[in-house]
């Protein structure tokens, strides 16, 4: 039995109808005869839904006990043992409870496929792997459960079910997704449309890009070469010249006028050697159609016309995008351009748009492969061989007479010999210096330039053919050889200086470094001025040569913009070196801007926080810690007062109050201390295993015994923390917690096991926090809304998160359902190498 299928609902939020949607599906295979069962679904109480399962049959699901409760799951042996033609599996990302065999259902449905059933199941856009920071960003939340895109990309059929925000609103407004209890909060937050809307885009482009992955597969497969205008797409053809802006902006505005139009800017350079295209003006334009929306591609080919249409061809283009010729007008003997020719042979599938442009008919140098220099010894050596060798061989065969073939075959020997040391022109002058002199002294009748026979007449123009081509074809074999080695060296240096500059990795001394050695040069230095006429400056600079102070004073200087420039000395180098050094200059130019930028925001950065915390710390001194010691102080002189003769009962609460403050300023001094420490990177946890429920109960000592209600069970396994530092962080949440907790209403901190880590949460049914805050109430000095000045100065959620993560685990804010905010404290589990010092608690003491 072969693979099952897999179709996949996928839609764009809850409650769009994709649970409905598969049911109905199921509905009309059953009537159709198709063995089909339902393997999971679940209808979340929704009515319309929960009706579609009559009349299906289901497997029983298995019951699995976690935390001391029982939950169900997919049954996967009994789906495989009833063996349907079709299994429904309702959300694919789901998480599977501890204890079942797989992690993820998404790997139960993998089983399933396997065994040859085929499954029917559903997804959300939010739930796929690679875009949870897209969906984070626009939510707010991050996604937990996630699948994998390659197992919805490998699905055999995608259904979009969509729904506009404003109808999935009203249903949700209706009680047909949440419970009544869930509706108001689900509506202020993720179900806001704004999210809504953001979300269903994203599943239209997602659904939208696998179809075109399917249709570009299927033209592969079925080996379709004409164009089908499925969607608008333009190709623009650049030069790498300043046209290239106009064309790109062209290009965007036709693709704008059509439903989903998309724009492929590519750049064909030719395989023989470096062109003469500008790689800054190359960079300005990928940038230009990144930046409306396109891509650029760069590709290899000798015959532009011909590359450019296999290109466009290969994606799928309906629309291509050239400019007029910038060639003057007896440039067109060379042929009729590449406008012209891309035109005649594009066919009727795909439109050519030639566009007008400031630099028509302005000039430019026809794109004409030169080889790579042979070198000067060679040079000599071949026209040596070419002119002087001819007549040393006809010396030397006038002593020696070995017949004219014999003859014929030597001075072709001398002619391919001239070839490999000179190139061309040796060679050619070799086979007309050989061609006389065979004519001449050894061609009947001899000392004449006529020839007797006509087989002698044949025996030399095939030697002058045979010598043409065989120069012809040596001199471009031994000219490639050396372009091969130089562009291959080149290509090299490129790749290696891009990645190390796209990753941050190069300083501007050591690219400058790398340009010396690479060009064999004395020295090298960026050049900066403010203005035309202001001085040059030497903003970084390599090698031991004599300090250039203007650009015209360097053997070789490559300008970068107006006021920029790479100068080197040492020797001049050749043209095709300068082109790539261009391609360095322009690295080294933004290798100084990263630079500065960077040290601009470092200076920011430090001036903002230390701006910051000056003033978060005068306002703490100047209030939060002043009104304890005033309370303190007044309560000291009251009780010393011999006006006023206290009872005992005023005394005791003179006293309470004396302990209150200084219970205060305690706890105040000490968060701006564990602060300090955290900032200035000194906490040293001392890591041990430790039990979640000895810790927990100790950190509840500054709140009310009836405020807090502890679920913490003795079972949960040990993590692996600094218990000082974990009573201090819950601590400072439940006293938080409570703060912020309605009268009556008591705060949980509970705990729980998953795979191998502990979470400790701490819920409170307080007002909560909104979704664009959660990040920031955990800064240093940040009281949310409109906290009272007398809460505290704003650094209890800042040191607990520094504990959290100084100790290798986490500490997030999430809503409570229901309204309040939850605290979730995620610990790494305690493993066998987890130390166990048993001076951990008298080294914490001595500290």
């Amino acid at each position: 039995m072969g693979r099952g299928k897999l179709r996949i609902y996928l839609g764009a939020a809850p409650g769009v109808g994709k649970t409905y949607a598969m049911l109905s599906e199921a509905h009309r295979r059953v009537e159709r005869g198709t063995d089909v069962v339902v393997a999971f679904v679940e209808h979340h109480g929704r009515a319309r839904t929960e009706v579609l399962l009559h009349g299906l049959e289901q497997v029983p699901r298995r019951e699995l006990t976690y935390r001391g409760s029982v939950f169900t799951e997919l049954d996967l042996d009994a789906v495989l043992a009833r063996a349907p033609r079709v299994a429904l599996v309702d959300e694919l990302a789901h998480t599977n409870v501890p204890g079942a065999r797989n992690a993820k259902r998404w790997q139960d449905v993998e089983e399933l496929l396997a065994a040859g059933i085929d499954v029917i199941s559903t997804v959300n856009i939010q739930h796929l792997e690679s875009l949870g920071d897209v969906v984070e960003s626009i939510t707010g939340v991050r996604q937990q459960e996630t699948v994998p895109d390659e197992v919805v990309r490998r699905a055999d059929q995608i259904e979009l079910v969509d729904m506009s925000p404003q109808a999935l609103r009203r249903r949700m407004a209706h009680g047909n997704i949440y419970q009544p209890d869930k509706v108001d909060a689900a509506l202020s937050n993720y179900f806001r449309p704004g999210n809504l809307t953001a979300l269903r885009e994203l599943a239209l482009l997602w659904v939208a890009d696998r179809v075109d992955e399917y249709l570009q597969q299927y033209r592969s497969e079925h080996r379709v070469s004409k164009i089908w205008g499925s969607r608008e797409r333009i190709v623009v053809g650049l030069t790498g010249g300043p046209e290239g802006r106009t064309l790109i902006r062209r290009a965007a505005r036709l693709a704008e006028k059509g439903a989903g139009g998309e724009v492929l800017a590519v750049y064909i350079a030719r395989s023989d050697g470096l062109t003469s295209a500008s790689p800054k003006e190359l960079a300005v334009q990928r940038t230009l159609v990144e930046d409306l929306g396109g891509t650029f591609h760069h590709v290899l080919g000798d015959d532009i016309p011909a590359g450019l249409l296999d290109f466009a061809r290969g994606v799928n283009a309906t629309q291509i995008v050239l400019g007029s010729s910038r060639r003057k007008s007896w440039q067109y003997v060379f042929g009729p351009g590449v406008g012209a020719t891309v035109a005649r042979e594009s066919g009727p599938d795909l439109d050519v748009h030639i566009v007008t442009h400031e630099e028509v008919a302005k000039g430019r140098g026809l794109p004409v492969a030169r080889g790579a220099r042979l070198g000067r010894s060679r040079l000599v050596w071949g026209w040596l061989a070419g002119l002087g060798g001819p007549v040393l061989l006809t010396l030397l065969l006038n002593t020696v007479h070995l017949g004219l073939a014999n003859d014929v075959l030597l001075y072709l020997a001398l002619t391919v010999a001239a070839a490999l040391l000179g190139g061309l022109y040796p060679a050619l002058a070799s086979a007309a210096v050989g061609s006389l002199l065979l004519n001449w002294f050894f061609t009947p009748p001899v000392n004449r330039i006529t020839i007797a026979d006509p087989r002698n007449i044949l025996a030399l123009a095939i030697f002058v053919g045979v010598a043409l081509s065989v120069a012809s074809v040596v001199d471009v074999a031994a000219r490639r050889t050396h372009q091969a080695a130089r562009l291959r060296a080149e290509s090299e240096i490129l790749s290696f200086l891009a990645g190390d500059v796209l990753r941050g990795e190069t300083s501007l001394e050591t690219l400058l470094e790398r340009v010396r050695e690479t060009f064999g040069m004395d020295s090298a230095a960026l050049l900066e001025r403010e203005g035309d006429v202001a001085p040059w400056t030497c903003a970084g600079r390599a090698g031991l040569g004599p300090p250039v102070e203007r650009p015209e004073d360097a053997d070789v200087d490559i300008p970068v913009g107006d006021h920029l420039a790479l100068a080197l000395t040492g020797r001049v180098l050749p043209a095709e070196d300068r082109r790539v050094l261009a391609a360095f200059a322009a690295q080294a130019a933004v290798v100084l801007d990263r630079r500065r930028l960077r040290e601009e925001a470092d200076r920011a950065r430090a001036l903002a926080e230390g701006n910051r915390i000056r003033t978060a710390l005068l306002a703490a001194v100047s209030h939060d810690l002043r009104t304890p010691l005033a309370g303190i102080k007044a309560a000291v002189t009251s009780l010393r007062s011999d006006d006023v003769s206290w009872s005992e009962e005023d005394q005791a609460e003179l006293l309470e109050g004396i302990e209150a403050g200084a219970d205060r300023l305690d706890h105040l001094v000490g968060n701006l201390l564990d602060m300090s420490r955290l900032q200035t990177g000194t906490v040293t946890p001392l890591i041990r295993a430790t039990d979640v429920d000895e810790v927990v109960p100790m950190a509840l000592g500054g709140v009310p015994e009836a405020s807090v209600e502890l679920d913490v069970p003795e079972t949960l396994p040990m993590v692996a923390v600094d218990a000082g530092l974990l009573e201090r962080a819950m601590a400072n949440l439940v006293e938080n917690a409570v703060k912020y907790s309605p009268p009556g209403r008591t705060v949980l901190v509970a705990g729980s096991a998953l795979a191998d880590r502990v979470e400790v949460r701490v819920v409170d049914r307080g007002p909560g926090v909104p979704d664009e805050a959660k990040d920031r109430i955990f800064e240093p000095f940040q009281r949310h809304g409109d906290a009272p000045r007398g809460a505290g100065v704003g650094l209890g959620l800042a040191v607990a998160r520094g504990f959290a993560e100084a100790m290798g685990g986490t500490l997030n804010a999430e809503d409570t359902p229901g309204g309040g905010l939850t605290m979730v404290l995620t610990l790494r589990a305690a493993g066998p190498d987890t130390d166990h010092p048993p001076t951990a608690t008298a080294e914490r003491q001595a500290a």
